[in-house]
């Protein structure tokens, strides 16, 4: 097996992530067998790296290398694309054509956004996988191809499949391995030096001196999202080499070219913007009810304290009335169906026992409100997340390990 530093340099690809040394290697073990591979990752992280690696450390090297971007190929024409068609076998089809994985004999096929194929291709492609059968559009003759399969998507996969967009058997033999390529917002330690290689890249380009990053510019950059990753990383940088006199980029300038500059606030990934930021509101909306629900009910605890020390009930039944009134108020307009609403009593303070059962049943109301909302939450974010745990306590602010003993105390 080759070393590892031996293949970067070979594939120009720059960081001592722990996760992204962790894929290479996979990449560079599984490369001398013709298992099938799925690459997966968000977009722009370099999924493409992954079966040019395969392919060049395999014995299939010196045959052909076929990269198909599937999004990119209409419906009506990729099955003839991929497996070929017979003269006549549609309006315009003047000649027998061959198609990628008849080319590809022998060699490696690269599926990019395997996860964009229609249904009725997934078929043909799941017959390839398991015997290496195919037939052109047109044609009832049967043909073997002898294809090595590396397939990747920025898709969540179990989604696709509940939705019935992909279908099941096929994730299972695409991702014979499957190799997962880390964001580059998890790879700080690497932002840095990808932006200095292109950088240097692109002063050698545009024949210009190289730009550099004062040491806040750095932190910036280093702390920044990037939702483009590594892509958007390669833009950002070709940009301030082209437009900027100054070759050292201060951390004011360096903001300017940052869209949506966010700093390290935390993120939910894998949804859409408009379902992730209602989700965000709606769950700030509910930490804000529970903290006042607690702030209320300290404030009634504190209050009966004071009525046990002082004696004097008939001074404080006012007072009383009213907070008890202020929170169930409160309660009813922000979540009237799970706080169980008690009638207040005309005398509020005849007796201290009759405070302490208002206070108890409150409490009663407020343990259950309280755990009933974090119940609520915690389903909903694993059903966002796919009941991935580690994203779920992403979303939710809390670590993993809390996550899990949540969802073994409430049996989730």
């Amino acid at each position: 097996m080759e070393n590892l530093q031996v293949v970067k340099q070979r594939f120009g690809i720059i960081g001592n992530d722990t996760f992204l040394n962790r894929a290479l290697e996979k990449a560079v073990r599984v490369a001398p067998t013709d298992i099938s591979v799925l690459a997966t990752g968000e977009s722009g992280v370099g999924k493409e790296n992954i079966p040019k690696i395969i392919h060049l450390l395999s014995h299939r090297k010196h045959a052909k290398y076929i990269a198909v971007n599937c999004g990119a190929i209409p419906e009506g024409t990729i099955d003839s694309e991929l497996f070929g068609h017979e003269k006549g076998a549609f309006t315009g089809a003047i000649s027998n054509r061959k198609g990628y994985f008849e080319v590809a004999d022998g060699g490696t096929i690269f599926l990019d956004e395997v996860g964009e194929l229609p249904l009725t291709t997934q078929v043909r492609l799941l017959r390839i996988l398991e015997n290496g059968e195919f037939i052109k559009v047109g044609s009832s003759e049967v043909q073997k191809t002898n294809v090595r399969i590396v397939a990747a998507t920025n898709l969540k996969m179990d989604a696709a499949i509940q939705k019935g967009k992909f279908r099941e058997d096929l994730y299972y033999r695409l991702s014979t391995i499957e190799i997962s390529l880390p964001p580059l917002r998890e790879r700080k330690e690497d932002i840095h030096l990808l932006f200095r290689k292109f950088a240097a890249d692109f002063a050698q380009k545009y024949n210009m001196p190289t730009i550099r990053l004062t040491e806040e510019a750095v932190k910036i950059l280093s702390n920044y999202r990037f939702p483009g990753n590594i892509r958007q990383l390669r833009n950002i940088a070709e940009q301030i080499s082209v437009v900027e006199e100054n070759r050292l980029i201060t951390q004011e300038k360096l903001i300017q070219y940052l869209p949506n500059n966010r700093g390290n606030l935390p993120a939910i990934i894998g949804s859409s913007s408009s379902s992730t930021s209602d989700f965000a509101n709606e769950r700030d909306i509910m930490y804000k009810i529970l903290f006042d629900m607690r702030n209320d009910i300290n404030d009634l605890k504190k209050l009966t304290l004071d009525i046990m020390k002082s004696g004097n009930l008939d001074k404080t039944k006012e007072e009383n009335r009213q907070l008890i009134e202020k929170i169930y108020q409160e309660q009813r307009s922000s979540e009237s169906g799970n706080v169980e609403v008690v009638q207040i009593p005309q005398n509020a303070a005849k007796e201290n026992q009759n405070t302490y059962d208002y206070i108890e049943t409150i409490e009663e109301d407020e343990s259950l409100s309280l755990q009933d909302k974090e119940v609520e939450m915690i389903k909903k974010s694993l059903e966002k997340n796919n009941n991935k745990r580690k994203l779920a306590a992403q979303e939710l602010g809390i670590s993993e390990r809390t996550l899990y003993r949540k969802i073994k105390q409430y049996d989730l």
